[in-house]
């Protein structure tokens, strides 16, 4: 597996945006084949949040950002930054390959 953590420090007037935007996204990106898993998480700073994204292969991930919903949420996210996001990317270790499956969950 693949994983990326994104982590995105967003304006606190644009919060609730984002959140509508990025719960879209996530709704679309689950349903990709090439996902396992695709996680919204909020901090106890609500202004800044964590995708994490558990791709099959790394090639799964460059996929996903050409999707249609992909592309959208960029665009519609990108004015909302208090900061540049940033991301770290991880190899599992535990779970295996089938533990990551939200289907199976």
């Amino acid at each position: 597996m693949f994983i990326v953590h994104v982590f995105i420090h967003v304006n606190p007037e644009n919060r609730e945006d984002f959140i509508a935007a990025t719960l879209s996204n996530v709704v679309n990106s689950i349903l990709e084949p090439g996902i396992a898993r695709f996680d919204f998480l909020q901090d106890s700073d609500p202004c800044r949040f964590v995708l994490v994204e558990v791709y099959r292969t790394p090639e799964d991930a460059a996929a996903h950002k050409a999707t249609p919903h992909y592309l959208v949420w960029r665009d519609t996210v990108a004015h909302m930054m208090a900061e540049p996001r940033s991301s770290t990317k991880y190899t599992n270790i535990a779970p295996d390959e089938a533990g990551w499956d939200a289907a199976s969950a």
